[in-house]
């Protein structure tokens, strides 16, 4: 775990998807949290890290075949 993200109801647990050290935090999310939804990918990114072995990243869903998980909840 690497830290929590807070809503009007709930409190929920946000986990790394691989090994590394965070070397930086997102610091704009304070003022400005919703960057996490309309921008994911350029500035509502939550922590970089360093370290990540390539097999954890070769493991990760790259966004086609999440969106593919996605489609089946559907």
């Amino acid at each position: 775990m690497f830290g929590t993200v807070e809503s009007v109801k709930a409190v929920a647990e946000l986990f790394a998807p691989a090994d590394g050290k965070i070397v930086a935090v997102n610091s704009a999310l304070e003022d400005a949290p919703e960057l996490v939804n309309s921008s994911p990918y350029e500035a509502g990114w939550l922590v970089r890290m360093a370290g990540v072995s390539q097999a954890d990243l070769d493991a990760l869903m790259n966004k086609e075949a999440y969106l593919k998980v996605l489609e089946g909840l559907t």
